[in-house]
C-alpha cells in the first residue's frame, strides 16, 4: 500500500514557476513508476508526466514538453514536478499517482492516487 500526498501547488501569474512535490508513505517506494496527471475543470484527467522506478524513463505529453520535468528522490520517497513558463491553460488539479507498470502508468492505469493540488495560472 502506498499513500500520496502533494503540495507545492498554488497561484502564479502566467511565465512564472511551480514545484510541486509528492511525498509518499508505505514500503517499497522505489520500485515504483510515478506520474503526474491533471485535471482541469469540465475536462478530462490527462497525463503531465510519467517517470520510471529507476529514474532512466521519462515521459512528457507534449503540451508541456521543455516547461516541465519530472524527478524522483527514492531515498526521500518523493517524486517532483518543476513547472516553468506557466500558461493558464496549465490550470488545473495536479495529481501524483504511483504504479509497478510504467506503460499502464502513464497510460492512465496507476495503482495509487494521490488528493491533488490546485495549480491557477492567472493572465
Amino acid at each position: 500500500q502506498v499513500q500520496l500526498v502533494e503540495s507545492g501547488g498554488g497561484l502564479v501569474q502566467a511565465g512564472g514557476s511551480l514545484r510541486l512535490s509528492c511525498a509518499a508513505s508505505g514500503r517499497r517506494f522505489g520500485v515504483y513508476a510515478m506520474a503526474w496527471f491533471r485535471q482541469a475543470t469540465g475536462k478530462e484527467r490527462e497525463i503531465v508526466a510519467g517517470i520510471s522506478w529507476g529514474g532512466s524513463d521519462t515521459f512528457y505529453a507534449d503540451s508541456v514538453k521543455g516547461r516541465v520535468t519530472i524527478s524522483k528522490d527514492n531515498d526521500k520517497k518523493t517524486v517532483f514536478l518543476q513547472m516553468n513558463s506557466l500558461k493558464p491553460e496549465d490550470t488545473a488539479v495536479y495529481y501524483c499517482a504511483a504504479g509497478l507498470d510504467f506503460r499502464l502508468l502513464v497510460t492512465g492505469s496507476p495503482s495509487y492516487w494521490g488528493q491533488g493540488t490546485q495549480v491557477t495560472v492567472s493572465s
